[in-house]
């Protein structure tokens, strides 16, 4: 085709021209494509669109009634799909928060998410499950599902393999799991897990102490001999009966006589030889045999089996 010409700063087209044109305008410049080069464009437009072309995934749970979804999210939580029965729990609490399987759903949720390796949530869920229902009779085991979650918390992976000193590591989850646990033997004292929930306090409470007592030990290194003695009195006014109140009192008397304060490490001395002498010094607390959390099914309401 012949035409006369038009030039211009942008483009230079032949007047006559009368092929339909793809314009497409940017904040720099201005293009002015053949409809050929367009259609050949538009694949990887759609590529670059992505799924906002076909819309969302349908949810294949749309229509589950509350037993489809909770047979399924069982299924996945026995055949370790935890992620998946996490997702089923949540889908069942949220479109049937009354019926008859929300509040072992509820339960269950926190056991996925301990299962998944995800501490933080499976806390969370039992806390919902604690004050969605506070006169449960299984809401014991709420809180000592807690205890025991924070309780590994405190252990590492290591640990099960080689032995390490727990109370020099942060108490935070230990002093959280005794919290849990004491309220297990203090609301529910005739509970079947009262007894384990005692022999693990003790057992915290001698690590917590250690703790202490190493605290104090780094004071003294520091040269804060007078933190030193207030962390070690505090040891001795309240964790009595650990193995922390010796080690406490042999410290006391090192940042005594590094103050300078050779009567006072005197007294200390002569209480340490007295209760030496009467074999009053208790020994460490043998820690708990590894528990493994199980699922909490009630007969009762015989969900299984629906």
């Amino acid at each position: 085709m012949t035409g006369r010409w038009h030039t211009s700063a942008r483009a230079l087209i032949p007047l006559g021209y009368t092929a339909r044109v793809f314009v497409w305008v940017s904040l720099r410049m201005r293009y002015r494509l053949p409809v050929c080069w367009s259609l050949a464009l538009l694949p990887f437009l759609l590529l670059l669109g992505g799924c906002s072309f076909f819309g969302e995934q349908e949810d294949v749970t749309k229509d589950w009634s509350a037993s489809k979804l909770y047979a399924e999210a069982s299924a996945e939580l026995n055949s370790g799909g935890y992620e998946n029965a996490i997702k089923y729990y949540e889908k069942l609490e949220a479109r049937y928060p009354f019926g008859r399987y929300a509040m072992q759903a509820q339960l269950d949720v926190a056991y996925a998410y301990y299962k998944a390796d995800k501490p933080e949530e499976a806390i969370a869920a039992a806390d919902r499950f604690i004050k969605l229902y506070p006169q449960s009779p299984f809401v014991d085991y709420a809180y000592y599902f807690k205890g025991i979650v924070n309780y590994n918390r405190s252990v590492d992976f290591l640990d099960r393999f080689i032995p390490t000193d727990r109370s020099q590591r942060d108490p935070g989850s230990a002093l959280e799991a005794f919290n849990d646990f004491a309220e297990v033997v203090k609301r529910f004292p005739d509970s079947k897990y009262a007894p384990d929930a005692r022999q693990r306090m003790l057992y915290l409470r001698g690590n917590l102490a250690r703790n202490e007592v190493n605290i104090a030990k780094f004071y003294v290194k520091q040269g804060a001999y007078l933190a030193a003695v207030d962390r070690c009195n505090h040891v001795i006014q309240h964790y009595q009966r650990t193995s922390a109140v010796r080690d406490a009192l042999v410290t006391m008397i090192d940042a005594y006589k590094k103050l300078g304060k050779d009567d006072l490490a005197t007294d200390a001395q002569r209480v340490l030889d007295l209760n030496d002498k009467e074999g009053k010094f208790v020994t460490d607390q043998e820690a708990p045999e590894e528990i493994g959390l199980t699922r909490k099914v009630w007969d009762y309401l015989e969900l299984d089996k629906n």
